[in-house]
């Protein structure tokens, strides 16, 4: 993640793309833009927020090699020379509406954006931003008239998220220039992130502790809820997180030991990791660090309720991964022919 507290915008341009699929045209801006003073201090942060508690990076891609990532070159020049920002910023956008191969791309409002004082990892470098402004918001608008106030809508960007942004520091490490990205209308994963950037995740702490959770929440659903209940699903989940907690290093090994008891599920787990390799196209590392932030964070996402068909929702605690084996029970009442749970508790809260 980034720190913006002595960030600044020190260019700033406006163009339009179209889609090619769909036969509407690009629009160019020939000058920057020049802020007034409320405007910039309200563009600032909506640019820059969506970065600041971003815990994983990128690095640029490419099939053959990274110097003809079209990407990278365009912001290698702007931070070997900024003189020609308004015609690089054309080619990013050219670029950007190559991509545009079918009817489900919008149209947009592209802003490049230079920034200075962008703070990463104590370091405080430039970087290039590029976004993609692809819903306009309704607002109303009053206005006097002949004495009196009327009121029209009109359409403008909102000011809360942006729909799609990068970040490109000019700051790198042995894999290259750090990239963040952020994406709030995924309607093609591919559109953004493979094709425009043509970038991928670094290979570090913060990828394979999110690939590993990817794998144990996936597992979590195809198999163990489907095979043995929602019950078992929560508990692994819960195991799995506390975990990711308790260990600085993840062992695949140590893991499916503490995890799984009998071998059988040693086994299904295996199988499954092997099929999601295959679908995700990567390799699960069989020990790395673990990163504390995407723990943090990947846990607020994962919901550990069991909800029934009979409007009873049971809500399991994430931080008590032995709470649910102890003190729920799950069986068959041959009288109803229904599921049940029994739950046993000293009182309640």
């Amino acid at each position: 993640m980034i720190s913006r507290k002595n960030a600044a915008i020190s260019k700033f341009i406006i163009h339009k793309v179209g889609n090619k699929f769909n036969d509407t045209k690009n629009a160019f801006s020939e000058t920057v833009v020049d802020f007034d003073e409320a405007s910039y201090d309200l563009m600032l942060p909506f640019l820059l927020r969506p970065f600041t508690s971003a815990v994983q990076s990128y690095r640029f891609n490419h099939h053959a090699n990274i110097a003809l990532n079209e990407i990278n070159t365009y912001c290698a020049q702007l931070f070997d020379d900024d003189s020609n920002f308004i015609e690089v910023s054309k080619h990013i956008v050219m670029h950007l509406f190559e991509q545009s191969s079918s009817a489900n791309i919008k149209t947009g409002d592209v802003l490049i954006v230079l920034f200075d004082g962008i703070t990463f990892r104590d370091i405080t470098t430039n970087a290039v931003g590029i976004f993609k402004i692809e819903n306009k918001t309704n607002f109303f608008q009053t206005y006097l008239e002949d004495k009196s106030y009327d009121i029209l809508v009109q359409k403008g960007i909102s000011s809360k998220k942006i729909d799609k942004g990068c970040l490109i520091l000019n700051q790198s490490d042995g894999e290259g220039n750090i990239i963040f990205s952020a994406d709030n209308n995924n309607y093609d994963a591919q559109y953004w992130i493979n094709h425009f950037l043509n970038i991928k995740y670094a290979d570090d702490a913060n990828n394979h502790t999110q690939q590993y959770i990817e794998l144990c929440k996936d597992f979590s659903t195809e198999v163990l809820k489907t095979t043995y209940g929602a019950q078992e699903q929560n508990t692994f989940l819960a195991k799995t997180v506390d975990f990711f907690k308790e260990n600085e290093v993840v062992n695949i090994e140590r893991f499916k030991d503490e995890l799984f008891e009998e071998d059988k599920h040693k086994k299904e787990f295996d199988d499954y990791k092997k099929e999601f390799e295959g679908e995700q196209n990567l390799v699960i590392r069989n020990q790395f660090d673990v990163a504390e932030a995407v723990v943090n964070k990947e846990k607020r996402k994962i919901k550990t309720d069991i909800k029934l068909d009979t409007n009873i929702q049971i809500k399991l605690d994430i931080d008590a991964p032995d709470a649910s084996t102890e003190y729920l029970e799950r069986g068959y009442d041959n009288e109803k022919k229904m599921h049940y749970y029994k739950v046993f508790f000293n009182a309640e809260n």
